[in-house]
């Protein structure tokens, strides 16, 4: 009996894939120091409104954080906030570690389901945002959609930006007795 991955995830390169452009070869696992999860969300109050996203970049093994980010984006749509979450935590886990693969965790169903290859991008203000977090995207990528409940550290930062109190990218220092 063969398990099966939930439809939810897809490892890969996924939609953008260039039948021109050579395949990328796998980094066999000693290659990579360490495994990210990328945690991102974006929002704006009214659709088109004030618009913010949050990411964080979490060691896959740990849990801790190691980098976040929660930034205002003037007026925008909620997708495009999305967006711009996935490209900022994209972004920081290249800082991090630009060999390591990561698994990418979103509430956004459209988003992961674009970066996954499964759904189109047919909105035009989506695409330049698809292809700028597609340039970003490590070689070893999964992508994994959330519920709500399980990505609040994201939306916190979403809401902290917007509230005001934006959390500018930049290591994580871990805090006393956490190790």
């Amino acid at each position: 009996m063969t398990t099966r991955r939930p439809a939810d995830r897809q490892d890969g390169p996924g939609f953008f894939d260039q039948s021109g452009e050579p395949e990328r070869e796998p980094l066999p696992p000693s290659a990579a120091r360490r495994a990210l999860v990328i945690e991102a969300d974006g929002g704006s109050r009214g659709n088109p409104g004030p618009a913010a996203y949050g990411a964080l970049v979490r060691d896959a093994l740990t849990a801790e954080v190691l980098m976040s980010e929660g930034l205002t984006i003037g007026v925008a749509s909620n997708n495009v906030a999305e967006y711009r979450g996935l490209i900022a935590g994209l972004e920081m886990a290249r800082e991090i570690d630009p060999d390591a693969p990561v698994e990418v965790r979103m509430d956004s169903k459209l988003v992961i389901e674009q970066m996954a290859g499964r759904w189109k991008v047919k909105h035009p203000n989506m695409r330049p945002l698809a292809l700028e977090a597609n340039g970003l995207r490590p070689r070893q990528a999964t992508w994994t959609w959330i519920p709500r409940e399980q990505n609040k550290q994201a939306d916190a930062l979403v809401n902290r930006a917007l509230d005001g109190e934006p959390v500018h990218r930049g290591i994580v220092e871990p805090r006393a007795g956490n190790h």
